[in-house]
């Protein structure tokens, strides 16, 4: 480190150096050499000696020569921890396609005509609906099959049938109503030769059936009221063994029985015994075994009794059919609904007479068929004297 300080002068100002004076390029060796000076002398010199004074001082180092850096002890490096920064998560961006251009409608073809709905069959039904009564027939041209004129039938004092008169045409299905002992199960039970008449003529296809009984019954099927039958004998058995009976042979028995036992479902009950049947289907099997010989006649007492409704719909088509064939059906019933609808003539008995005949839309009238018959027959009794059945008893 140098110890004096060195001043540079440009122009007219004089920088003191250590010792020496720069004075517009002269030096001046002898720093105590009066001359004259002027104020910035005499200033530039007292600024000089305050100088030296304060270089002379050891803990001050006036304008060193030349600075040498100081060497500092560089610190500790610590790396800075690196740290890694996870890449956001790449979310790929979603693909959004270009829709397609519309392309041009075609020109609307002309509507083909909406064919017609086919029609539903209706929904099965565990009651169905009475049948509809169908279009009245004339039968005035048809044959008369029976015919019967002044019947009488009398059991000691009581007359069951009091000179009964009707006639049946062929294809009629006739019906006979009244109410409990009015004679019907009687004069039908004359008519197919099982009650003789007291008096009277029954005529079946012009044959009496007194003179000739055996031509007359083979006219005539039978489902009587009081059924008697062979009922240790199956369903199946039962109609070969009338079948037989009525002259058939072995295979016209069996063809037509299989062809009943079909028609009144009774596949399932063939085989088992007829003591093991049902009511109902006594009933169907009994009116199987009185069509399996084909008669022109038929004579049902109560034929739907205990009969369930969807088998007596089958046991209606059934006869239908029969009667458009040219089949006659004689039937005696209860209920008046079924015969209005059913029975294209109808006689309403009472007391063993006839009190009104005819086509069933000509009996009735303007009325249903029930008012009619309890018009003839007498006003229904309340039993006003019957109090004590209203008390009800403990």
């Amino acid at each position: 480190m140098r110890s004096r300080s060195h001043f540079v002068t440009n122009h007219d100002i004089v920088l003191p150096l250590r010792g020496r004076h720069w004075y517009g390029g002269s030096v001046a060796n002898n720093p105590d050499q009066k001359t004259s000076s002027s104020p910035i002398e005499q200033a530039l010199s007292r600024f000089d000696l305050l100088i030296d004074k304060l270089a002379e001082s050891p803990e001050i180092d006036v304008a060193p020569a030349s600075i040498e850096p100081e060497t500092v002890e560089p610190e500790a490096f610590a790396p800075e921890p690196v740290v890694l920064v996870e890449p956001e998560a790449f979310a790929p961006e979603p693909v959004v396609l270009a829709e397609p251009e519309p392309e041009p409608e075609p020109e609307p073809e002309p509507e083909p005509e909406p064919e017609p709905e086919p029609e539903q069959e209706p929904a099965l039904t565990l009651v169905p609906p009475l049948p509809a009564a169908e279009p009245v027939r004339d039968f005035s041209s048809a044959p008369v099959v029976l015919s019967i004129s002044g019947l009488v039938k009398r059991f000691d004092s009581t007359v069951a049938v009091d000179g009964i008169d009707l006639e049946v045409r062929a294809g009629q299905i006739y019906g006979l109503v009244g109410p409990n002992g009015a004679g019907k199960t009687t004069t039908l039970s004359m008519v197919t030769g099982v009650l003789r008449p007291d008096q009277g003529e029954i005529l079946v296809n012009g044959v009496n059936v007194w003179v000739s009984p055996a031509a007359a019954k083979g006219e005539i099927g039978i489902l009587p009221d009081r059924l008697m039958l062979f009922d240790r004998l199956t369903g199946r058995q039962l109609l070969y063994y009338c079948g037989v009976l009525r002259g058939l042979d072995r295979r016209t028995v069996l063809a037509r029985s299989a062809d009943l036992i079909a028609a009144f479902d009774l596949g399932d009950a063939q085989d088992r015994l007829v003591t093991d049947y049902s009511a109902g289907m006594t009933r169907k099997i009994a009116l199987a075994a009185a069509m399996i010989h084909s008669p022109r006649i038929l004579i049902l007492d109560e034929p739907f009794e205990s009969v369930d409704a969807v088998s007596v719909a089958t046991v209606l088509d059934i006869l239908r059919d029969y009667a458009r064939s040219g089949g006659t059906v004689v039937l005696s019933s209860h209920s008046m609904d079924l015969v209005e609808s059913f029975c294209d003539s109808v006689a309403i008995v009472a007391e063993g007479r006839i009190l009104t005949e005819g086509p069933t839309a000509t009996v009735r009238g303007d009325i249903s068929l029930e008012d009619r018959f309890i018009t003839l027959i007498g006003e229904i009794q309340p039993g006003e004297d019957m109090e004590w059945l209203r008390s009800f008893s403990n």
